[in-house]
């Protein structure tokens, strides 16, 4: 953006193209100063009366002020301006200047707010009247706790009606006044309900004359135990609502991973799913139906043991992940390509048994059609371990031990050390003939060199090289 903006200095029809360019999408970057700074500052005072040169500069405050000079100057500037974004201790020290700014950007459709807007604050009313007034493009608003009044309001007062993406997180709220401002938003496809602790399954019942909850492409639920899998079934039993909804996000809800299944059942077009549960007893899956989808191509399936649940040899979390793997392998997800789960086990249950020696051409049974991304790690605070596991592929050679050869690269490039290059060395998991894997290092991939190794190895070609003159 820097050359950008030295370029529109070279003639005026420059000018006008890259004028365009630069306020479409403003972005006040912070700075960061280097350790030296208050040493450098101290040699910058002056024995004067003032001693100006030793303040420390607050860089993007004063770019924020240039920029708000700017488009309240040049109207023609300030309707090009779509989306605003700078640092946090930016927006939450410049609440004034940011006030003044939105104020003449009538196309504004994205800003950075301070977090004391959002729950109406009274050092933010300013900046919200400004909002409210002279901005009703805006496509994203966040409402957290305190601000039950206003949302309330949203129903009667019509405002940013091209709303699209809406989060609310601990609000006091009825489900009838949910449900009323929902759908007074025509463009909204992207709704986050956090810790709402009156949400229950009314918002998804249908009553004639009271406004319906509206289709939502995207739905993120997290700390409402309220909302259980019969509430999903009535809410997606309307034709318009399944075929909208692509991705679904259920993270400690009242939706168990054994019920799973009926919001699955319910969600021909879903596209991304993630479950995040806390379970104590362990799950018998002969008694539960087998997850199925046909559209699923991202699941993020992550269950945990509580700390109360009995200290068994298998802690009752595995049950559901064979519960998981029986459904993969049963090829209930076609479409599945991404699959994660908080288990370390999960891997030898998607991965094949080898066949018996010398059983011909017939591949093991499996319900893998494509490449799966399986991707694994014990506890929440670990990294994310990558398992690709290929589809069985009939082999031509007669008695081979497996008829088949699931790649497995393990993603453990930070855990290693410098020696070993950018990337993990990969490994194929190849059967022994006597029912396990064996993991062979594949021939590209070479082995780590010790500092003394590679000494040696330079100091003998350098030796070669002189001899041959």
């Amino acid at each position: 953006m820097r050359e950008l903006a030295q370029c529109a200095l070279v003639n005026r029809r420059f000018l006008v193209a890259t004028q365009t360019i630069l306020y479409h999408n403003v972005r006040i970057d912070p700075v960061h100063y280097c350790e030296r700074e208050i040493e450098l500052a101290a040699k910058r005072k002056r024995k004067s009366f003032f001693e100006r040169n030793g303040e420390p500069i607050d860089a993007p405050k004063q770019r924020v002020e240039q920029f708000s000079r700017t488009v309240r100057d040049n109207q023609s500037l300030a309707i090009q301006v779509e989306f605003l974004k700078m640092p946090y201790m930016t927006r939450e020290t410049c609440i004034v200047d940011l006030a003044r700014t939105v104020s003449v950007l009538p196309n504004l459709k994205y800003v950075d707010l301070p977090e004391g807007l959002y729950g109406d604050d009274r050092s933010c009313m300013t900046l919200k009247q400004a909002l409210e007034h002279r901005c009703p493009d805006l496509r994203k608003m966040k409402y957290l706790h305190g601000a039950e009044r206003s949302f309330a309001l949203l129903s009667q007062s019509r405002l940013w009606q091209s709303l699209e993406i809406l989060e609310l997180s601990q609000l006091e709220i009825e489900p009838n006044t949910l449900v009323s401002v929902l759908a007074s938003f025509p463009a909204l496809h992207e709704v986050k309900l956090d810790e709402m602790p009156l949400i229950d399954d009314s918002i998804f019942q249908q009553r004639a004359p009271a406004p319906t909850l509206p289709p939502i492409t995207i739905l993120t639920l997290q700390k409402t135990p309220g909302l259980t899998a019969g509430g999903f079934e009535a809410y997606l039993s309307q034709l318009h609502v399944r075929e909208v909804l692509t991705h679904l996000t259920l993270l400690d809800t009242g939706v168990s991973p054994d019920e799973l299944y009926r919001v699955l059942a319910m969600s021909p077009y879903l596209k991304t799913l993630r479950i995040n549960q806390t379970i104590q007893r362990a799950l018998t899956p002969s008694t539960v139906p087998p997850l199925a989808s046909r559209s699923l191509e991202t699941f993020q399936f992550e269950i945990e043991s509580s700390d109360t649940s009995p200290h068994d040899l298998q802690p009752p979390s595995e049950s559901y992940y064979q519960y998981l793997s029986s459904s993969v392998l049963a090829g209930n997800f076609p479409s599945l390509i991404s699959l994660y789960a908080l288990s370390t086990t999960l891997p030898s249950l998607l991965l094949p048994p080898p066949s018996a020696p010398f059983a011909g051409s017939k591949a093991p049974t499996s319900g893998l059609r494509q490449t799966l991304m399986l991707y694994t790690k014990s506890i929440p605070e670990h990294d994310w371990y990558l398992t690709v596991i290929s589809p069985p592929t009939p082999t031509n050679r007669r008695g081979s031990a497996t008829a088949t050869r699931p790649i497995s690269l393990y993603n453990g490039s930070t855990q290693l050390g410098p020696q070993w290059g950018d990337k993990a060395r990969g490994s194929v998991i190849v059967g022994n003939g006597f029912g396990g894997f064996l993991a062979v290092p594949s021939e590209d991939g070479a082995r780590p060199s010790s500092s003394h190794g590679h000494k040696h190895k330079h100091s003998w070609s350098k030796s070669s090289k002189g001899w041959m003159g």
